[in-house]
């Protein structure tokens, strides 16, 4: 596999917040980045419109057609094949751009990718993966969502795929690899769970042993793997709690006057609890296992967690990642 072109085809149309969120993170970003490329995918004319003023590196490619966010895959597999989303997973795929990043339907995305990219040598499916925080750093899981039901073999392929994108995204040699299961024990879990386990032991990867949800922000492990149902459900629940607790903090420190300055003395310690618990900061989930570089971000995303899941992709492009994951799924060191 030969090393990606510099280039990053930004789908700036899909999303929730529409193309200016996109464009305004992109404006960021490109300073830090003075040798990146950039195909900006969308309506030429609004983006013309918007940002008159463009650096050289900056390209526009034209797309008539948007995939809603509400669509079906199938449907903008086979009828949007114009969209916005398309042409920048076109552009990967003819080597015009090395990545590309969405903050569309990720049902879509992941079809359509599929589909253009294929998937690597000995991969059966491709996997969502997400950068979470923990105590002292962070982790990534996957699947998070593209993968219902999955095999002790697929749950394998997850676990060296995301040990080596995590393996370059932390700088670390062996990853910690765990599975996500209901308790710590090795006879505990589904047969699929347990046939995984002894599979990921035996191969290439640094397997540290199962992981509950009440310790999965221990920093236990560097790399989680779970099936999509169950990863999905854990991410969500993190999501809704950290809402959660953000609403009791106001609503504690907005109850009285005493209160209000009790806030006031607080807020240095309140501004890094948000800082570290700010999802903006994670944006940017892997589409891992493609023959190619794709990066969803979260289809509400601001300008600053739009940055995040452009300098994700970047990462990825610097490490050329689908080489890495099939050389080490070829065996090779």
């Amino acid at each position: 596999m030969s090393q990606p072109s510099k280039t990053l085809a930004l789908d700036v149309m899909s999303g929730d917040q529409g193309f200016r969120v996109a464009i305004d993170a992109l404006k960021r970003v490109l300073p830090r980045h003075p040798d990146l490329a950039i195909v900006v995918v969308g309506d030429e004319p609004e983006i013309v419109a918007y940002w008159p003023e463009r650096p050289a590196r900056v390209r526009l490619r034209h797309a008539a057609e948007v995939v809603a966010m509400d669509e079906s895959p199938v449907d903008a597999l086979r009828k949007k094949k114009q969209s916005s989303m398309r042409v920048a997973i076109d552009l990967v795929k003819t080597g015009e751009a090395g990545a590309c990043v969405s903050a569309g339907n990720t049902g879509a995305l992941m079809a359509i990718a599929k589909f253009v990219l294929k998937t690597l040598p000995g991969i059966d499916r491709p996997a969502i993966m997400a950068e979470l925080p923990t105590r002292d750093g962070h982790l990534y899981m996957l699947d998070v969502g593209a993968n219902a039901l999955c095999t002790a073999e697929q749950l394998y392929q997850f676990a060296v795929m995301g040990s080596s994108v995590a393996g370059r995204l932390m700088t670390i040699d062996a990853p910690r690899v765990a599975l996500l299961n209901i308790g710590s024990e090795d006879n505990k879990g589904r047969d699929e769970i347990r046939d995984a386990a002894a599979l990921i032991a035996a191969g290439d990867v640094n397997y540290v042993g199962f992981v509950e949800g009440s310790t999965l922000f221990d920093g236990l492990a560097d790399v989680v793997v779970a099936d999509g149902f169950t990863g999905n459900i854990a991410l969500k629940t993190m999501e809704g709690t950290a809402k959660l607790i953000g609403d009791f903090l106001r609503e504690a420190f907005s109850s009285s006057l005493l209160s209000r300055l009790q806030a006031l003395v607080a807020l240095p310690a309140l501004r890094r609890l948000r800082a570290r618990t700010d999802p903006r900061a994670y944006n940017g989930a892997s589409l891992v296992g493609l023959n190619g570089i794709v990066v969803k971000s979260h289809g509400g995303a601001d300008a600053v967690a739009f940055e995040h899941a452009i300098e994700t992709a970047i990462l990825e492009l610097a490490d050329n990642l689908p080489a890495d994951i099939k050389r080490r799924l070829n065996g090779e060191s």
